[in-house]
């Protein structure tokens, strides 16, 4: 099941993970933000997070707390943000339909 904005969506997975992050780490939520840079033009950045910004969209679900700018959230529209756990590691993945292009590593995407 997805919750979420029409614009981005969290899974369950992905909102269990935050939640047990936040908590371990004695926050409150993740940014979710889109920085100019990478090797293809554009670049996720995930932190934790304390200071809700006027502006932010914030998206909870399952006891996690989500949030994004709005400069991030025109690039992250139709988004759908989850979390893999695989056998070289665990991460947040963003599935993003603006996403034109994308690196090998899987962090940096172009909306070309």
């Amino acid at each position: 099941m997805l919750i979420g904005m029409e614009q981005v969506a969290v899974t369950d997975r992905a909102a269990r993970r935050i939640a047990e992050i936040t908590a371990a780490e004695g926050r409150s939520a993740l940014r979710v933000a889109v920085l100019a840079g990478g090797c293809n033009g554009f670049q996720y950045r995930f932190e934790l997070d304390d200071a809700t910004q006027a502006d932010d969209v914030v998206i909870e679900h399952g006891g996690a707390r989500v949030l994004i700018d709005p400069a991030s959230l025109d690039l992250l529209a139709g988004a759908e943000l989850d979390y893999a756990e695989e056998l070289m590691g665990s991460y947040f993945a963003v599935r993003n339909p603006n996403a034109k292009s994308a690196c090998g590593c899987g962090t940096s995407f172009s909306v070309d």
